[in-house]
């Protein structure tokens, strides 16, 4: 049992937020080296390149996807399936003093038109492999050239167009960038917590019940100078309820407790059952509710009946005609008393 109290909740406000900073921070840190080993940004951003620069050499300068302009493509007759369905056209144009080859999109040519002008496009480089050199042998045939002569004078480095997935582009930055955001709001969050326990939800629900600096301080007082009982991470002072756990921290005054009861958990693996663990519930006024998992049934219901004894009015036991009564008594949701709350402190303080 620990004898020393002194600013207990804050520390502990602090200590669960600082073990909540690792998952956001590994988040982030996987995001940058997928950024960096995939090159997202040429995904998000393709790199603008002109006809002076060969498919070749683009790819060799690690610019994987980019947005090029064309001009004086011919179609080869040839397509690229996946099963029944075609997936692009393939087409010849000259650049860099180079033949080069470009696979379409079946609604970029038409499906298939025999020439195309000009043509703005944003593809993927890609090196081909054997659906290209399958594709390389029946054009070496068709012009009648030797397979390695026409290996020579064609890039062995095309545009794939149909690899640059718009839609799953979109979607895939939307999650990317969304995830990426949550994370960084999470880690300013949780350092704000730390820096200044006041902001945690914790300390903030207070503000239906009154003034939260104040209440945060008198329970540390009432804690640090004569907790009334106290269990691994339960706390009663003269007139609050206090949970400091790993699972989170909680500040109730017992006055405004509404109902209690106990919920076993059996805990088994296969076939082997191995333990129970006992969660406090507690309801309080303006919808404030706290659950206290993984606690022994000796303590939860030591704090039950201490509770009980406090505060005559709390209801004690799950049951369908408590359930009733506290929904009864209940008001109008959690946010909007926070935000009426908040509206008459502040007019108190003009």
């Amino acid at each position: 049992m620990i004898d020393n109290y002194e600013h207990y909740i804050t520390k502990n406000i602090k200590a669960f937020y600082k073990r909540r900073l690792f998952s956001p921070i590994v988040y982030i840190i996987i995001l940058a080296v997928l950024w960096f080993t995939f090159s997202l940004g040429d995904i998000l951003s393709p790199v603008k390149i002109d006809n002076s620069v060969s498919f070749e050499t683009a790819y060799k300068d690690s610019d994987r996807y980019v947005r090029t302009d064309l001009s004086n493509l011919y179609f080869t007759g040839y397509t690229s399936k996946a099963g029944n369905d075609i997936k692009g056209y393939y087409y010849y144009c000259m650049r860099d003093g180079r033949c080069s080859i470009v696979l379409l999109a079946p609604s970029t040519c038409e499906e298939g038109l025999p020439t195309i002008e000009k043509l703005s496009v944003v593809g993927k480089i890609v090196k081909g492999k054997d659906t290209y050199t399958k594709f390389i042998t029946g054009l070496s045939a068709d012009l009648n050239w030797d397979e390695t002569g026409l290996a020579n004078t064609v890039s062995n480095y095309y545009l794939n167009e149909p690899e640059y997935h718009l839609k799953t582009t979109i979607l895939m930055f939307t999650f990317y960038f969304g995830t990426l955001g949550y994370a960084v709001i999470s880690l300013i969050f949780y350092t704000l917590c730390i820096f200044f326990p006041i902001f945690a939800p914790v300390c903030q629900n207070l503000v239906v019940f009154g003034n939260p600096h104040k209440m945060l301080a008198e329970a540390e007082e009432e804690l640090a100078t004569l907790p009334q009982l106290a269990t691994e991470d339960m706390f009663i002072t003269e007139h609050y309820f206090i949970m400091t756990s790993p699972y989170g921290n909680a500040i109730v005054p017992i006055k405004e407790i509404l109902w209690i009861y106990k919920y076993s958990t059996l805990h088994k693996f296969l076939w082997y059952h191995f333990s129970i663990s006992y969660t406090l519930h507690i309801s309080a006024n303006k919808h404030i509710y706290i659950h206290c998992p993984k606690n022994t049934k000796s303590d939860i219901d030591g704090i039950i009946d201490y509770l009980a004894e406090a505060n005559h009015n709390i209801l004690v036991g799950f049951n369908e005609e408590n359930r009733l009564k506290v929904q009864t008594i209940q008001g109008k949701p959690l946010h909007v008393e926070r935000l009426l709350a908040r509206k008459k402190g502040s007019k108190k303080q003009n």
